[in-house]
């Protein structure tokens, strides 16, 4: 198989959620916090159809509970968020991931190169993963020029790595539950884990900022 082989489905898929997200987002209030709540219940039902067969594991159990209350607190913040700071903050935050993850994906690709961690996610590269950080930095620029706050690229870059990590440990759960993808949900994608698991990561970071900044 080809490398490129998952690419068609992956972008007619994107476009499909790009547009009903964009769309959502703007309208904003009740239909937006629909929107984060069916991500987040079936984000739980992914979750716990993956590691159901494990509960006897006193670990398992301690990743139910974690990673659920992850899924939760990262949709919850994008609701807040939404209503507090309007849909151009949903759109930047939505955007440094989708940045990270194309510009990940072919560099990952085109340039190879060692394994970021290999025993978790064999497919991520140090390439893929530096590009994804600079990606969400130019990214960051946008925000900058429009707001005048020169930590935009570095905030930016930041949420990339945490939206990484949310993608490495949706990944590491997987591998321990020997599930390939979390579901079959959406083509080229696997479930809405895996389409949505770092902006699970972004927005649990965002939580906590919520958290230490707002109450």
């Amino acid at each position: 198989m080809s490398k490129w082989d998952d690419l068609k489905p992956r972008v007619i898929s994107a476009v499909v959620m790009v547009a009903v997200g964009v769309i959502v987002t703007i309208v904003g209030g009740i239909p937006f916090d629909i929107l984060m709540l069916m991500i987040a219940v079936i984000g739980l039902r992914e979750l716990w159809m993956m590691i159901r067969k494990r509960l006897g594991s006193p670990i398992d159990i301690m990743i139910l509970f974690a990673y659920g209350f992850m899924i939760i607190a990262g949709c919850l913040a994008f609701a807040i968020t939404r209503n507090l700071a309007g849909p151009g903050a949903v759109f930047f935050l939505a955007g440094i991931v989708v940045v990270s993850d194309i510009a990940g994906y072919f560099a990952g690709r085109i340039i190879g190169g060692p394994k970021f961690w290999p025993r978790v996610s064999p497919k991520k590269t140090w390439s893929g993963t530096v590009a994804g950080w600079i990606g969400a930095a130019l990214f960051g620029v946008i925000g900058m020029v429009q707001t005048g706050e020169i930590l935009f690229p570095l905030v930016a870059a930041l949420l990339a790595f945490a939206g990484q990590m949310g993608d490495i440990i949706e990944s590491a759960i997987k591998r321990r539950c020997g599930a390939k993808d979390s579901a079959d949900l959406i083509p080229g994608h696997g479930g809405v884990l895996d389409r949505f698991d770092a902006m699970i990561g972004v927005g649990f970071v965002v939580a906590v900022q919520i958290l230490l900044t707002q109450g």
